[in-house]
């Protein structure tokens, strides 16, 4: 590969760079205030329903995932991360677990006297219902700062990967330009 054609792989790689450093720091600002405007309505929600009513003592006994992370590679070999909500079910996790579970009356009518264990149906439900049936929109408005928060830290951590990537790439080509430099003087 010739100097002049490393130097423009080397220049459009380096815009990227830096464009991806602006949305790394547009990013974090936004988390900042998510973060921020969450512990803020946090702080509302307590004031409002009584320090003692928002608190860890109304945390449920066990507790589900609302959120998991994924990972996956792209075509250019880079990892992604992505959040998938704890209630959207793929097609293998939905089985005849949840339809005994939802209809409970059937089993009874059929005369099958045992009746589902508890522990045994995922305990999707909103943690808002720990702390009470009418919360605060504060506390709404908390949930929701802290959900976008996460959102905004899968993506940070996505592009700090790319960034990751494109300083190697980026070293990798300044020292191919070094080798070919010493040739052509």
């Amino acid at each position: 590969m010739a100097a002049p054609d490393l130097r423009a792989e080397l220049d459009s790689l380096l815009l990227q760079l830096f464009q991806d450093l602006e949305e790394l720091e547009a990013k974090r600002a936004a988390l900042n205030a998510r973060v921020e405007e969450g512990w803020l309505s946090l702080s509302k929600a307590r004031y409002s329903m009584g320090a003692k009513s928002v608190g860890p003592l109304q945390y449920a006994s066990l507790m589900e995932p609302q959120v998991c992370v994924y990972t996956s590679e792209a075509q250019d070999g880079l990892q992604r991360l992505w959040l998938v909500r704890a209630s959207a079910q793929t097609p293998e996790e939905v089985g005849p677990r949840e339809a005994v579970f939802l209809y409970p009356a059937l089993r009874r009518r059929k005369g099958l006297t045992r009746t589902p264990e508890p522990e045994s149906f995922p305990a999707l439900r909103d943690p808002l219902n720990w702390f009470g049936i009418l919360v605060p929109h504060s506390l709404r408005q908390a949930q929701a700062s802290f959900r976008e928060g996460l959102q905004l830290a899968a993506d940070m951590a996505t592009l700090q990967i790319r960034i990751d990537w494109g300083r190697s790439q980026l070293r990798g080509l300044q020292e191919k330009l070094k080798q070919l430099e010493p040739e052509s003087a």
